[in-house]
Order: structure tokens, then C-alpha cells, then sequence
């Protein structure tokens, strides 16, 4: 059975299109500055996989495609970075922060607007201490052409949720280091 050829290369032109088309996002954001608290204690980051929901509030954006291991990746280098705690890994650690996310992509007044929520759960021993919930939101293109043009927006909101998530662990420093003394004894 054979096609003809036009139609052919109107599949092979779709198909190129659609797969070409896809913004696989790749995000690495760093802190302002590093952390002027500390909790000498050790840290394991567990992420989820990212939840996406389009301007149609239908889950999933279309032509956007943001991996877990990005995304893990992504927000162990900021903890990292940012030094809050004495070592951040996926490996076991005195404590233990769960962290799932949602990008929202919503347009308004001609622009696209990415919001970022971060809910982390903070567990010590498999029992559960804190949870704290962050959420940016940043303005965009008028326009998503290009892949940066849903990158950045991503990245800057990412970061300044980062950013307040982790600026309230800091604020619970003596709780975790009260923890850990009682953990100790």
C-alpha cells in the first residue's frame, strides 16, 4: 500500500511541527546570596514530579515539557547553594524535605503569567515536623514562540519560591537544631 506523496510529506511535516515545537524546559536557579543562617544538620531532598496546568485549566500545558530529574536537579543546586544546610543530597540525611510543585500558566492583559507553587514537607525519622508552602508568580512574553520565552518566566519564579520556602525553614533554625538535640539524646 502505498501514499501519495503529498500526503506524505504533510505528515512528515506535522510530525516534525509538533515534536520540534515542545519547550523542554531546563532550569537552574541560584540564590540572591547565600544563607546567613545555618542549621548544621543534614538535608534529603525528595521532589515530585511537576504538576502543569494551561491557561485552559486543563491539566498540562501545551508545547511545555518539564522532567522530574530537571526539576530535582534545579532545586537541589539552589539548597546547595543557598547553604542553609550543612549538606543537601537525595541521600539519607538527618532530615528530610519533600517537596512537590504546580506551574500554572495563566494569560492576562496580554501576557502570560507562570505561578509556581511549592508545598515541602519537612520530616525527621519519617515522622513529619513542619510544611510550608511558597508560591511566585512572574510575568512573561506576550508571546510563546521560543522556548525562553517559557524558561525564564519559569526560572524567576521558581527562584523567588525557592527563595521564600527556604526563608522559612530559616526562621524555624531552632526548631530543627532543638530536634536534632533531642534526637541526640
Amino acid at each position: 500500500m502505498s501514499f501519495p506523496i503529498p500526503f506524505v510529506v504533510l505528515l512528515l511535516s506535522l510530525w516534525v511541527a509538533c515534536t520540534s515545537c515542545v519547550h523542554r524546559i531546563h532550569v537552574a536557579p541560584l540564590p540572591d546570596e547565600p544563607s546567613s543562617v545555618s542549621i548544621p544538620q543534614s538535608l534529603q531532598l525528595i521532589v515530585s514530579p511537576p504538576s502543569l496546568e494551561g491557561a485552559d485549566h486543563r491539566p498540562g500545558i501545551t508545547l511545555l515539557k518539564w522532567s522530574q530529574s530537571d526539576l530535582t536537579q534545579a532545586i537541589l543546586g539552589y539548597l546547595q547553594q543557598r547553604g542553609t544546610f550543612a549538606s543537601v543530597s537525595g541521600e539519607p540525611g538527618d532530615f528530610t524535605l519533600r517537596v512537590a510543585s504546580k506551574l500554572f500558566l495563566t494569560s492576562r492583559q496580554g501576557l502570560y503569567h507562570y505561578r509556581i507553587v511549592l508545598q515541602g514537607e519537612m520530616s525527621e525519622a519519617e515522622q513529619a515536623v513542619n510544611s510550608y508552602r511558597a508560591e511566585h508568580t512572574v510575568a512573561g512574553s506576550s508571546v510563546r514562540w521560543v522556548t525562553d520565552s517559557d524558561r525564564v518566566p519559569i526560572e524567576a519564579a521558581l527562584r523567588l519560591a525557592l527563595k521564600d520556602l527556604t526563608g522559612k525553614i530559616e526562621e524555624d533554625r531552632r526548631f530543627y537544631i532543638k530536634q536534632t538535640e533531642k534526637s541526640a539524646q
